[in-house]
């Protein structure tokens, strides 16, 4: 906001229309420069609007959140890098015993490379895919690998039209394949995978709200994995035949707020249940693990660089021991020549 736009504010005393606008040359404080001063307050077309700019960076950071107009089309590259320690377990089932049992610990260095690609096929309807190119290595085994990710894919709808000041409500739904070099079908003491190996179907409904310059949001999810069937892979003294992994539930909630027109910082907290797996092997024997709890913290910062371009740098910490220990990560959009409408 320009100095000449302070000086109207002082003397109309509209403070409720504060917005940026163009300046008014004011000569004194008679009834015509006040009306003057009421005019520059106005919105002009093409003027800057603080909701939607924090809209903008918000969905920036928030892919889950953002729906494109019919026809537009959104492409964005993200690069993450995740470090994960814990332990391989080598071991025997024996008539539902437990023999044989070795512990080998691992630190894994993640590096995904992904493009995701978004195209509105209604104004409230969008559907996208992301293809993750992965690279790993393991600092205690000195293993690694380069190879594809599971590729996913992406339904987005939003029921009732937004309104200003209200809550924003998105359903969605996701199919993720099992593209990725499967953990339960290589040899765990030379290979490492790049996928869940299994097909996973989920869906559930984020929500939002912007009381500016703050956006709050959240959402919930349901999944559901596909059990794994007709393995043939060695595990410690037995031979794995099939994988169940059960159901997952998850949900997310933070906020997001604009510390300018071109910068926001986000801070949102990931929580995840997994049911318990259930392994079996060839000699008939089962083993269930434990169900799990995962909790992750993320922190992100969201800068516009230009017109069309909001650079969004991420950090995460895992909460529970069963989650990563750390990630670090930065999307942009990829912008090509007559891909948006």
């Amino acid at each position: 906001m320009n100095r000449w736009v302070v000086r109207g504010l002082i003397l109309c005393s509209a403070a409720m229309l504060m917005q940026p606008a163009w300046a008014a040359d004011e000569q004194g404080g008679d009834q015509s420069n006040v009306s003057k001063a009421r005019q520059a307050l106005a919105k002009k077309k093409g003027d800057s609007d603080s909701t939607k700019q924090l809209e903008q960076v918000f969905e920036a950071s928030q892919k889950n959140y953002s729906l494109l107009k019919a026809g537009h089309q959104d492409l964005t590259y993200a690069f993450d890098y995740t470090y994960t320690a814990d332990q391989r377990i080598d071991l025997k089932v024996l008539n539902g015993q437990i023999y044989n049992l070795d512990v080998t610990p691992s630190a894994t260095h993640e590096f995904d490379n992904s493009f995701s690609y978004d195209y509105g096929l209604l104004d409230n309807l969008t559907i996208g895919t992301r293809i993750p190119l992965i690279s790993k290595y393991d600092s205690q085994s000195q293993l690694s690998t380069n190879n594809i990710g599971d590729i996913s894919f992406t339904t987005r709808w939003q029921p009732l039209p937004y309104v200003p000041g209200k809550m924003s409500t998105t359903l969605f739904g996701s199919l993720t394949t099992k593209t990725g070099v499967s953990p339960y079908e290589i040899d765990v003491q030379r290979e490492l995978s790049t996928g869940s190996g299994y097909y996973s179907v989920s869906g559930g409904a984020s929500f939002s709200k912007v009381l500016d310059p703050v956006v709050l949001f959240g959402s919930t999810s349901l999944t559901y994995n596909k059990k794994v069937t007709g393995l043939n892979q060695v595990r410690g003294a037995e031979l794995l035949t099939s994988v169940d992994p059960g159901l997952g539930i998850s949900g997310s909630g933070g906020f997001a707020y604009s510390l300018s027109y071109d910068i926001s910082l986000s801070m949102s907290v990931q929580l995840s249940y997994s049911d318990k797996t259930t392994l079996e092997f060839s000699n008939g024997a089962k083993l269930e693990s434990k169900a799990q709890m995962n909790g992750f913290f993320s922190l992100s910062l969201g800068t516009r660089v230009s017109d069309t371009t909001i650079i969004n740098t991420s950090l995460g910490i895992g909460l529970t021991p069963d989650a990563p220990d750390f990630s670090l990560g930065v999307s942009l959009p990829i912008n090509i020549e007559g891909l948006k409408k």
